[in-house]
């Protein structure tokens, strides 16, 4: 098996998924779908009662997709590929147990996007946040235009996506973004100790209660996801995601087109 892959760790019964593609633990094809595969074995698996997803070491939590996956592709393909992170997302948010994302550094794009998606979010202090696909000619095409607003309001979420903006720990925690900052080296075990308070709930009035609260969310996710598919594949009929994924990946600045219309 690649190093890569994600590593998936039982303490009780708590699954400790610990994304480990260094140095940012970046998101490949490969490495969605053998995420989706692995949520969806645990799942199925009674014994599991708790989700918590980490990043390797210190620095990073995930920083979002590989941009490398969309350099040359039509639409059609950057849709199917948005799909990989969609079945992603889709589990986390459906997870019947509690799912905690322990959030140890930078976590961006589709990194912030499966903490979104997560019940529960702890940050570290040295934490950063951000959707910074506009950047380079994308938009977040995880939920995060869909979650990020319901999460923190959306002036605080048009900030972050269409300003570009990234924010500390401690806003984040102003914000609402996450719900507990602690020290470096932290939030795993935080993170554990909660899904340890959680087990000792009624299973049947856990579940009822996760699904009231989710209920209670206006919107549906898989119709915002759906929507995020064809807005960013349509962003590849042009030459703006082309351009941007380019600037990314030679270390310039980008050369956007400012003279075209803009969309009615």
């Amino acid at each position: 098996m690649s190093e890569a892959v994600p590593r998936i760790e039982y303490i009780g019964r708590t699954a400790v998924v610990t994304l480990d593609n260094p140095p940012a633990h970046v998101f490949t094809a490969s490495i969605l779908r053998e995420l989706a595969a692995q949520l969806n074995a645990l799942e199925a698996d009674p014994a599991v009662a708790a989700l918590v997803i980490t990043g390797a070491g210190d620095r990073f939590f995930c920083a979002g997709d590989d941009l490398n996956m969309y350099v040359g592709v039509n639409p059609a393909e950057a849709r199917e590929l948005t799909r990989l992170l969609a079945a992603v997302i889709t589990r986390l948010h459906d997870f019947s147990g509690l799912t905690i994302a322990a959030i140890n550094g930078w976590c961006l794009g589709a990194g912030l996007e499966c903490a979104l998606a997560c019940d529960i979010r702890i940050g570290e202090a040295h934490a950063q946040f951000g959707l910074p696909e506009g950047r380079v000619g994308l938009l977040p095409c995880g939920g995060g235009t869909q979650t990020l607003a319901r999460q923190v309001g959306a002036g605080w979420a048009k900030r972050l996506i269409l300003c570009g903006e990234t924010v500390d720990a401690d806003t984040a925690l102003r914000i609402g973004l996450i719900e507990e900052p602690v020290p470096a080296g932290q939030a795993r075990d935080v993170a554990l100790a909660l899904a340890e308070q959680a087990g000792r709930q009624s299973p049947r009035a856990f579940a009822a209660s996760k699904a009231l609260i989710h209920a209670n969310h206006a919107g549906d996710l898989e119709t915002g996801l759906a929507r995020e598919r064809e807005a960013f594949g349509d962003l590849f009929d042009g030459s703006d995601a082309g351009e941007g994924v380019a600037a990314f990946l030679e270390k310039r600045e980008p050369r956007w087109d400012h003279n075209r219309s803009r969309s009615t």
